[in-house]
C-alpha cells in the first residue's frame, strides 16, 4: 500500500470526511464524465416516480438527521 494511503488511514474520522468532501467537490467541478452503471439510472428513475406518486414519503431534513443520529448512538 502506498505511504500516502497509510497516512490517510491514520487520520481522525472528521479529517477523513473533510478530505472526502474536498475530493467529491473536485470531482464534481472537473466536468469529467464517468460511467454510471445502468442500474443507477433505473433506480433513480424508480425513486423519482415513487416520490412523484406520493410526496408524503419524503423525509424532512430534520427527520433524516434524527434517524442518522439515532442510528449512530
Amino acid at each position: 500500500m502506498h505511504a500516502e494511503v497509510e497516512h490517510l488511514r491514520k487520520l481522525p474520522v472528521a479529517e477523513k470526511l473533510r478530505i472526502v468532501e474536498e475530493l467529491w467537490d473536485d470531482i464534481g467541478d472537473s466536468g469529467e464524465r464517468f460511467p454510471l452503471p445502468e442500474w443507477h439510472r433505473v433506480e433513480a428513475e424508480r425513486r423519482a416516480a415513487e416520490l412523484e406518486a406520493d410526496s408524503s414519503i419524503a423525509l424532512s431534513r430534520e427527520e433524516l438527521w434524527r434517524r442518522v443520529d439515532k442510528k449512530n448512538g
